[in-house]
């Protein structure tokens, strides 16, 4: 049957592991919701739970899986708002997933009725899970040493109209950029392989523009 998640999910006594993934939620309860109810319902729905008891959970430790409202603060000031403390144990989270990591934390926790608004104010990552996040494959130094350009900034810009260029005009204007004097051109994070211009010929343009211009300025381009 249906049960108060404070009587799991809100655990005052808990000591925070330094492997947790802690989230400060501001709440707005719904009129005659508890904060620590409210509290509760934000770990529960972006961990473990659920708004019912099943037969499931005897499948598993939820115990060690389950995320944790383990403090709350009022705001100053503010009626019925409180900062929530949630922890969260490594364990539910994919390594190296962003992805993965804020579908769970604000995910769809926010369209929770139990609460009027909700928003997530701060994060504390442990370095325990940053170490699974591989990065960038090197840094800003070995970018210089391939572009062969040092005691400046690295100059470049990102195509635009973003959407809509066939590959041939999107490579026109790489040329024209690089021709010019940038450094590099970067696509926008909206362009991906579209109908208007698919991956492979914005590729092959580009890697031709590439080189006209490093052929025509002497100069390294990115």
């Amino acid at each position: 049957g249906v049960k108060e998640y404070k009587l799991t999910y809100y655990t005052p006594e808990y000591e925070t592991k330094d492997t947790d993934i802690l989230a400060a939620f501001r709440v707005t309860p719904q009129p005659g919701v508890p904060p620590e109810e409210a509290g509760a319902a934000v770990a529960a729905e972006s961990s473990t739970g659920t708004w019912t008891t099943v037969w499931t959970d005897g499948l598993t430790s939820l115990d060690r899986y389950k995320g944790r409202c383990y403090h709350i603060d009022a705001v100053p000031g503010e009626e019925n708002q409180y900062i929530c403390y949630v922890a969260y144990p490594l364990d539910l989270f994919e390594e190296g997933s962003v992805t993965n990591m804020f579908t769970s934390i604000v995910g769809n926790v926010f369209g929770f009725k139990a609460l009027r608004a909700l928003r997530l104010e701060d994060l504390r990552i442990p370095p325990a899970y940053v170490k699974t996040f591989q990065g960038p494959p090197h840094g800003i130094q070995v970018e210089r040493d391939k572009l062969n350009k040092y005691g400046r900034p690295l100059l470049g810009c990102t195509i635009k109209p973003k959407l809509g260029l066939s590959a041939k005009n999107y490579g026109r204007a790489v040329y024209e950029c690089l021709r010019g004097g940038l450094d590099f051109t970067k696509d926008d994070e909206n362009v991906n392989s579209q109908p208007f211009m698919r991956w492979r010929d914005r590729f092959l343009f580009c890697a031709e523009a590439l080189y006209k211009a490093q052929a025509e300025t002497g100069e390294i381009k990115g």
